[in-house]
């Protein structure tokens, strides 16, 4: 079901996982370029074609009355839960926000920044059956926090949105929902049409094609991230649980054939108590089809020397989730750097952050979280400085100002400066 290596194997499971998700597909891609181009030209007359199209739905008009979202909430059977998980989100979220600043100097010099929210962000909700009431959660309410003028949500009409979406999105506060799905509905987003208006951000998880339409559509506006396949990795002592290690593998095996399951323990004993376990529970899981291909394809369990060797192992890695299921978590935080979210101790399971902990779910994956960081409030803002010299400050910083314009061969520059200083 899962391989099992030793650390001196590591360097070359690195590598052969990097490369999981593959090249982008060509077609994929021209496919996309097509629709986006469409869209762009045609607005609704081209998103009523590709809803035909890919939907096999006839639609005229794309909103969803917003007194749907209420009675979303009223029907779903989850309401209170995603309360709880969204009031958590919110709580964490609210520690992000910055405040600007000013700062004066002698002879009338004034300059600042100012945090400045986005003022129109899209929010991406896959349909059928990956719907996530979670991940409007995570997209929305940082957004919310950060101040963002207005959220619009879109998915796929299908067969209708769900009561646990609706609801999410009256939790959330998103203010418009849009019945409009795939890389037609992204465009839509980035350019706007007659009914969805133009946003100047992007977020969200979606198929190859959503993800692809993102990539293109980043400049025209803002994405978070591009996505790759889910991914865990667990650091384990000898007292870790293995029943609860091997759930843990399993939670992220679960969402697709290419998610990655990685296990780093200290002994060989621990390793098999953790397959023994995995054979027992998988049987019992709706997605085991899924989680035996995704754990014999992309995970491993590596026998390592000591934590120090786990920790350095993980930091080459950089995942998505990565688990401290070891005795004093706090004593090892500090060696890993390089992780989109921490889950600490026997007793913080990843799926606590996937709905309802308070720390984002949206996370880097394929190793970006070396220098990416997961989705939060400062996804949602811009800075923007400010600055204002007297008359008397101008004069005294413009021989400075002059000296290196010229030196830069830039003489309009040091011009600017010259005919307001007669230098």
């Amino acid at each position: 079901m899962i391989s099992v290596i030793k650390s001196s194997e590591s360097d070359k499971f690195i590598k052969e996982l990097k490369q999981r998700s593959g090249s982008v597909d060509a077609k994929v891609t021209e496919s996309v370029t097509q629709i986006i181009k469409e869209v762009a030209e045609n607005g609704d007359k081209a998103l009523r074609k590709f809803t035909k199209q890919f939907d096999n739905i006839d639609i005229d008009t794309f909103e969803v009355d917003k007194s749907l979202l209420r009675k979303g909430y009223e029907n779903s059977k989850i309401s209170s839960a995603l309360e709880k998980a969204a009031e958590n989100i919110r709580r964490f979220h609210e520690k992000q926000k910055q405040n600007g600043y000013i700062q004066t100097g002698a002879d009338g010099i004034v300059m600042g920044q100012r945090v400045i929210p986005i003022e129109k962000v899209g929010i991406y909700v896959p349909g059928g059956t990956a719907a996530y009431p979670s991940s409007v959660l995570m997209n929305a309410i940082p957004a919310k926090v950060a101040g963002v003028d207005e959220i619009i949500m879109i998915t796929p009409p299908g067969r209708g949105v769900s009561d646990d979406i609706l609801a999410a999105a009256y939790i959330a506060g998103v203010d418009r929902l849009f019945m409009v799905g795939g890389a037609h509905g992204v465009a839509a987003l980035a350019y706007g049409t007659e009914q969805i208006p133009k946003v100047d951000k992007i977020v969200g998880p979606g198929n190859i094609f959503v993800a692809t339409a993102k990539k293109l559509l980043y400049g025209i506006v803002d994405i978070d991230m591009i996505a790759g396949p889910s991914e865990i990795l667990i650091i384990a002592d000898d007292k870790a649980p293995a029943a609860s290690v091997a759930a843990d593998l399993m939670s992220q095996a679960e969402h697709d054939v290419l998610s990655s399951s990685i296990l780093l323990c200290l002994s060989e004993q621990k390793a098999n108590e953790v397959i023994s376990e995995l054979e027992r529970q998988v049987k019992t899981l709706s997605r085991e089809e899924i989680i035996r291909k995704s754990l014999k394809e992309h995970g491993v369990i590596m026998i390592c020397e000591n934590v120090e060797e786990e920790a350095a192992i993980s930091n080459k890695i950089a995942p998505e989730h990565l688990e401290l299921c070891v005795e004093n978590p706090f004593e090892l935080l500090n060696s890993v750097r390089n992780a989109g979210s921490v889950f600490m101790g026997y007793s913080s399971p990843e799926p606590l952050g996937d709905y309802y902990a308070g720390p984002n779910h949206v996370l880097p994956t394929s190793g970006t979280a070396r220098f990416f960081s997961a989705l939060s409030v400062d996804s949602f803002i811009k800075k923007s400085s400010y600055l204002y010299y007297s008359e008397i400050a101008l004069n005294m910083a413009a021989d400075d100002v002059i000296s290196i314009a010229e030196a830069e061969g830039l003489t309009a520059h040091a011009n600017s400066i010259k005919v307001r200083t007669g230098k």
